[in-house]
């Protein structure tokens, strides 16, 4: 008579472990990703060439190491799927060709209204960034710039592989698919934070200017952070739902509809 009572305590603790387990993974991740900024003292501001480089270097390290983090996830959670580490991260060769081009189409829209803005503004301009967009020599001095590279190459895919693959699997088994879209995204907004220390460091601005910049900067990262997670999980949703608890499956993808 005393085993039925105490099979749903125990499942009740089981989800709360889950739960505590993967919230205090994805905080190390962010702690990590952005810790590993600050290991190289310097007094170098953040653009010189020798501290971009240290730093990729850095983030890169973090990036490849989180697929461990998952898997430890995986064991302290005791969490089970039928796919790897890698495909409940989202990569995989299944359907990597839409996964690849519908989402870039997609996000290509959000750009459209300052494309034509800026071509009726300015058409000359316009006109101008376009043929530099269509230059092969305008591509080669961007894949020789260090700056370039940190923005456009390595913090795009070091911070999707770790805010999105490693934290959104994780976050799945706790909370389901809807909600993990707008609580992963709060890592990564509260992640560009530390930039007020380094503006600080510079004396750059007033304290008053660089809260408003940095809170900004909050706002629009987790409103694109979500806008990314919502796709993450789209293209991977076969992968992530399994990680759910087979008694709140099929809630979680009737709420989600997919």
């Amino acid at each position: 008579m005393l085993e039925p009572e105490h099979g749903p305590i125990m499942q009740v603790e089981h989800t709360h472990t889950r739960c505590w387990v993967c919230v205090l993974s994805c905080l190390l991740l962010a702690c990590q990703y952005v810790g590993s900024l600050y290991v190289w003292r310097s007094s170098l501001p953040r653009d010189h060439p020798r501290m971009i480089k240290r730093r990729c270097a850095s983030v890169l390290l973090v990036s490849a190491l989180s697929p461990a983090v998952v898997k430890a996830w995986m064991h302290w959670a005791d969490v089970r799927v039928d796919a790897s580490v890698w495909e409940l991260m989202g990569l995989r060769l299944d359907g990597l060709v839409p996964a690849a081009i519908l989402p870039l189409l997609l996000t290509m829209v959000f750009y459209l209204g300052p494309l034509v803005h800026s071509a009726i503004d300015n058409p000359e301009g316009f006109n101008e960034e376009l043929q530099s967009a269509l230059d092969v020599q305008s591509w080669r001095l961007c894949l020789g710039d260090a700056v370039w590279l940190r923005n456009q190459v390595v913090a795009p895919v070091t911070e999707e592989l770790v805010f999105r693959g490693a934290m959104l699997p994780m976050l799945v088994s706790c909370t389901g698919p809807t909600a993990a879209i707008f609580m992963a995204p709060l890592f990564f907004g509260v992640a560009h934070f530390h930039h007020i220390a380094e503006q600080r460091r510079l004396h750059k601005d007033s304290m008053s200017v660089i809260l408003l910049v940095s809170v900004i900067q909050f706002l629009y990262t987790t409103v694109f952070g979500a806008f990314t997670a919502f796709i993450f999980m789209r293209t991977v949703k076969g992968c992530l739902t399994s990680a759910l608890p087979c008694n709140t499956l099929n809630d979680q993808l009737y709420s989600f509809h997919i």
